[in-house]
């Protein structure tokens, strides 16, 4: 189940970025942490054949990619691109709120004058994807695939979004001309993400109390191993902390009790409106967790 934000406030979180999702009565924060959960709790099968990959080499590719576009900064010079004549950016109440989670400002005029160095980033990783990978004129970013792999996903999807926002991409800057191989794989990767879309049908849709509801009535998708005997932290399992992004949405802190951590996981327990409990889980790499010494002090 994929959450949108105001639900999220049902179940007591304060996560500002999306999507988030519900397997079962656990949520899962962060898109690379809902994809590795995926692959986890739903092995690749024969009638799903999954984009993940156990061979090493792959594997690092595909972390490295991630690593480039979302630490490297190319997703936040894709945002640095949305057009200054874009309906969203004459939405007060988006600007506002996108301000408040980037701690930049989304104004017309700040985009504009952001606008050329984002356009040098973005030209130069198309050149990056069609001067490398795809020079040598192979279909998928791994060599001799005959469909996409989580390697492509990773390189790939900030800059389709680019494509559904007319007059983000100057055709003199980045174009299918200037950019064939680049324009062709992200094409490709579409129309197999379209085809899954058609076989899946319709998304079904529930308003945002029924989707508590059906969280809290559901088990747990997992059980967190607790890992916090020598974390540098020094945290302790029930100790109440605040959770949050490092990057961006810092303000905005999800507050529970530890349940448990790993170098590569946080998981807390936070109570909802309705005084019911989920659990909430967030990746290390990106995110801080503190104990919650203000209420302490109270």
């Amino acid at each position: 189940m994929i959450l949108p934000r105001p639900d999220l406030n049902l179940l007591g979180i304060n996560y500002r970025r999306i999507p988030v999702m519900a397997i079962g009565r656990d949520i899962y924060h962060d898109t690379r942490l809902i994809i590795n959960k995926l692959n986890a709790l739903y092995p690749p099968s024969a009638e799903h054949p999954g984009l993940t990959s156990t061979d090493p080499e792959q594997l690092a590719i595909q972390q490295l990619l991630s690593v480039w576009i979302n630490d490297g900064g190319i997703f936040n010079r894709c945002a640095q691109l949305i057009p200054p004549s874009a309906p969203m950016l004459k939405d007060p109440k988006f600007t506002k709120d996108r301000a408040q989670m980037s701690g930049r400002s989304w104004s017309a005029a700040a985009l504009a004058a952001a606008r050329p160095e984002a356009l040098v980033e973005l030209r130069n990783a198309f050149a990056f994807l069609e001067n490398t990978l795809l020079s040598d004129g192979r279909k998928w970013l791994v060599k001799g695939q005959d469909g996409p792999t989580q390697v492509d996903l990773e390189a790939v999807w900030a800059m389709q979004w680019l494509f559904t926002l007319p007059g983000s991409l100057p055709e003199d800057v980045v174009s299918v001309k200037l950019f064939p191989k680049t324009y062709a794989l992200i094409n490709r990767f579409m129309d197999v993400v379209n085809a899954a879309r058609k076989k899946n049908g319709k998304i079904q849709k529930v308003k945002g109390d029924e989707a508590a509801e059906r969280i809290y009535a559901s088990a747990y998708a997992e059980d967190p191993v607790n890992a916090l005997d020598n974390d540098p932290s020094g945290l302790k399992k029930g100790t109440e902390v605040l959770v949050h992004p490092t990057d961006s949405g810092v303000q905005n802190k999800d507050k529970g009790n530890l349940v448990s951590m790993d170098w590569e996981e946080i998981v807390i327990e936070v109570q909802g409106q309705s005084g019911k409990t989920c659990r909430v889980h967030a990746p290390r790499h990106g995110f801080r967790v503190v104990p919650n010494v203000e209420e302490a002090r109270i």
